[in-house]
């Protein structure tokens, strides 16, 4: 009886996996709106039913792919949020990794913040993954400010409006075909988060890196 669980408990995953990746797909090129399981469902080969065993409609779907994207980056975020070192560089090397995914990602942010403003679930979804990272970005802020790395400000409101401005930029160059070329992106969020946060002079020593980064 245990390798008969096993082998299930994998299919399980694939069928699961399987229709995740139809959902990101999908946004590529259409609105939210327009999904439907039926379609996504032809994509994976499974049945419609086959759906209902893992979702329990389409919100729930989203809400299961902007938990994927959360660890994304909070993944590529963790050298400057946790990590230890000089922190220009961590953050550095956390806006790179945020810019990479969501270089991928792009097209399913566009169809989250499109959705958002006439599907309430959306939006309370939307919200709760933006308060992640405005929580994440506050404690570092802070914990930088108590070492006197970082001017003494209200940490919360610029961590906001860092964030929303990363969301606003990203989505706009890499939210539909046509995408930008990432580096100028990755630039250009270098810059106003190192100015930001820990002056303008570290500007003049690090843009040869950015530019080679």
């Amino acid at each position: 009886m245990e390798p008969r669980a096993t082998k299930q408990i994998r299919k399980s995953d694939r069928t699961r996996a399987a229709i995740l990746s139809a959902a990101f797909d999908f946004v590529w090129s259409h609105p939210f709106r327009d999904m439907t399981v039926q379609s996504l469902m032809a994509e994976t080969g499974a049945s419609r039913s086959a759906f209902y065993q893992y979702f329990d409609g389409r919100h729930e779907l989203m809400e299961s792919m902007l938990d994927i994207l959360q660890h994304e980056i909070l993944e590529a975020a963790a050298p400057w949020i946790s990590g230890v070192g000089d922190p220009v560089a961590l953050l550095r090397e956390a806006l790179a990794g945020l810019v990479r995914v969501c270089y991928d990602r792009g097209p399913f942010l566009r169809a989250v913040t499109d959705a958002a403003p006439t599907d309430k679930r959306i939006e309370e979804a939307w919200n709760d993954f933006l308060r992640r990272f405005d929580d994440a970005s506050t404690a570092r802020i802070q914990a930088d400010q108590e070492q006197r790395l970082i001017p003494a400000f209200d940490a919360r409101p610029v961590a906001v409006a860092l964030n929303r401005l990363d969301a606003s930029a990203l989505i706009d160059s890499f939210g539909r075909r046509p995408r930008s070329r990432p580096e100028p992106v990755r630039e250009a969020l270098m810059r106003i988060w190192i100015s930001t946060l820990y002056g303008a002079k570290w500007l003049a020593s690090e843009s040869s890196t950015l530019v080679r980064t």
